[in-house]
């Protein structure tokens, strides 16, 4: 992430109550929670394929209290998915705005 200009504000970060965040990185003037996701092969599904509703929804739990910690600041923030497979040479990449918030709880 530092190679893409990234600042990696807080590795797992986990909110009361539930909710957790591999990355909190700043992208530019962009806040990003990421969830970051190894496998060794695409066998069984890509990285991605693994953040599910649930695992979705734990994260954006957790975006939206350190957004209150923030005292909701005027930010533009998204949430990523980083995918790595560990092959070799190793394989990251980087899918932006991989999921949002749903529309009830826009902020």
């Amino acid at each position: 992430m530092k190679r893409l200009g990234w600042k990696i504000l807080r590795r797992n970060f986990r909110a009361p109550g539930g909710g957790e965040i591999d990355l909190v990185c700043r992208d530019g003037d962009t806040l990003v929670f990421a969830e970051v996701k190894t496998r060794r092969t695409e066998e069984m599904g890509r990285p991605l394929d693994a953040v599910d509703r649930k695992k979705q929804q734990l994260i954006r739990r957790g975006g939206l209290y350190w957004l209150r910690l923030l005292n909701m600041p005027d930010i533009t923030f998204r949430f990523d998915v980083i995918e790595v497979l560990a092959t070799d040479p190793i394989e990251i990449r980087v899918i932006e705005s991989a999921f949002t918030l749903p529309d009830p709880l826009r902020y």
